[in-house]
């Protein structure tokens, strides 16, 4: 027990127990000196109501001033746009609270690789080196000095040439091709969009120092388990990221679902149009939340090719001495067949052979990878209303009940 309790408070163990995604980096003290954020990030409602109204609150009033809240002569008036309002009020309230999960949820997982003494004690050190490599990068100004400089350049190129609609809108409209934009255009397309792109886009950033910190992680020497009953050789706890993540990936379908919900209402497009561009969405999220725990699936086929060997051999020298003892007359005339701990032992056996034999190559399953692809296309699930009526949907409803 000794021997443990030094393990698991190796020195420089406090990288792993203080490791974190989210808590770090300019906005984050930004955040901190404006009393909007506390250092283990408290005062999350404070942080949701202010960068919600400070992202759609002037676009409301400056529509009013214009006459573009509900009507004028703008084809898209500023209450009628879906996009604008999921946005601001729903996947960027999820961007911020997705913080929170993650912090809470991935924590955890990165402690559980000293819990569970995947890490052998020789390479504790260059664990720890990777931890604070990781959360280095998580606070470089740099870094997030460039975001800025991205979503101010091509992040608004890329709005303005895939999302903005092609018809008159509260925000702007279109003469020889160009956008000339109202007053709530401005503010819409220069501060609004560039802060939910950049909340957006550190998200990525974060993903990446997730994937990097798995990937140096995967490379070190890890003891892992082919007879572990978790499939995954000990890491099947990695699939707990998958939920940790999931407010991101529910804004991203939010964020999809207010951009087709605009095409099918003020451009004549209908839900099926988009099936392939839903299809790689899902596949697009799946890759960007479990893609970073494909990194160990090379760790463990060593582990199940390793382990289906060694319990290979172990297993065909057990199963010959019982053949010896028990079918050549080798054991003793009055020693009872029925209970020995031979068969029970064989029993035991074969148990953690099959273990090792439907061990997967992922630590994760196939129902995670479902709930991932269920939850990115669950806010896309209520425009199928658009393609029949209530009545139709009732009488569908129904058919299939009775």
């Amino acid at each position: 027990m000794g021997t443990k309790n030094s393990m698991n408070h190796s020195p420089g163990s406090e990288h792993q127990d203080d490791f974190s995604l989210v808590l770090g980096g300019p906005l984050f003290q930004l955040l901190i000196w404006a009393r909007l954020s506390t250092d283990v990030l408290g005062l999350a409602m404070r942080r949701v109501i202010f960068f919600s109204l400070f992202t759609w609150l002037p676009l409301l009033a400056l529509s009013e001033l214009t006459g573009e809240t509900l009507g004028g002569v703008v084809k898209v008036p500023f209450f009628y746009d879906v996009d604008a309002h999921v946005r601001f009020l729903v996947a960027l309230p999820l961007l911020l609270a997705a913080e929170l999960v993650v912090d809470l949820r991935c924590r955890p997982i990165i402690r559980k690789f000293i819990v569970r003494e995947i890490i052998p004690l020789q390479a504790r050190p260059e664990f720890e080196a990777i931890i604070g490599s990781a959360m280095r990068l998580r606070n470089s100004v740099l870094i997030e000095a460039l975001l800025i400089v991205l979503v101010l350049t091509v992040g608004h190129y890329l709005w303005l040439s895939q999302v903005a609609l092609e018809s008159a809108t509260w925000y702007a409209t279109i003469v020889d091709g160009l956008h000339h934009y109202s007053p709530a255009g401005y503010w819409y397309a220069f501060v609004s969009i560039p802060v939910f792109q950049f909340l957006l886009i550190r998200w990525y950033f974060r993903i990446f120092i997730w994937a990097r910190l798995l990937w140096q992680i995967s490379r070190l020497d890890l003891d892992l388990v082919p007879t572990h009953p978790d499939h995954a050789a000990g890491l099947d706890f990695l699939a707990g990221s998958s939920v940790a993540f999931r407010p991101l990936i529910i804004a991203h379908g939010a964020l999809l679902a207010g951009q087709i919900a605009n095409y099918i209402f003020y451009q004549g497009k209908s839900l099926p149009d988009f099936k392939m561009e839903l299809a790689a969405a899902v596949v697009l999220l799946l890759l960007l939340i479990l893609g970073p725990l494909c990194v160990f699936a090379p760790r463990l086929a060593q582990a199940k090719r390793q382990g289906l060997s060694e319990y290979g051999d172990l297993a065909n020298r057990f199963v010959r001495e019982i053949d010896d003892k028990w079918l050549h007359g080798q054991s003793s005339l009055d020693e009872q067949l029925v209970g020995i701990r031979d068969i029970q032992t064989l029993n035991n056996l074969a148990g953690s052979f099959e273990v090792i034999h439907t061990m997967r190559l992922f630590p994760f399953s196939k129902s995670v990878v479902l709930k991932t692809a269920i939850a990115a296309l669950a806010p896309v699930f209520p425009l199928t209303l658009t393609m029949f009526s209530l009545e139709d949907l009732v009488k569908r409803l129904l058919g299939l009940l009775f």
